[in-house]
């Protein structure tokens, strides 16, 4: 993987989280990590933000697609006014996400 050898050799700190080729590997036990080391959430806020956005893994670029895929992966981020009005809600994700991938048609 491209990226793993970028992080390697330009940012290391985001590499020692790599091991055998897979992401989120505890540096210190060498376990998987259930929750992605980067994401922090917003003091007050129900909201996360990620603070390697721009270095992020190709998957989290094209993830999520769909609110159900969230629900279903537990994704931190995912917001109560979404579950509420879940059609608007895929609208807000598709036009959020729609540098990474193409929109869905609904």
């Amino acid at each position: 993987m491209a990226q793993i050898d970028y992080w390697e050799n330009y940012r290391p700190e985001l590499y020692r989280y790599v091991g055998g080729g897979n992401i989120w590997i505890d540096p210190e036990t060498g376990q998987q990590i259930e929750l992605c080391p980067w994401l922090r959430k917003v003091p007050d806020k129900n909201r996360y933000t990620c603070e390697i956005y721009f270095d992020r893994p190709d998957d989290c670029k094209f993830y999520p697609s769909t609110l159900d895929e969230m629900l279903v992966d537990g994704c931190e981020m995912i917001e109560k006014c979404d579950l509420d009005n879940p059609k608007q809600g895929q609208k807000s994700l598709d036009l959020i996400m729609m540098d990474s991938r193409q929109a869905f048609e609904y």
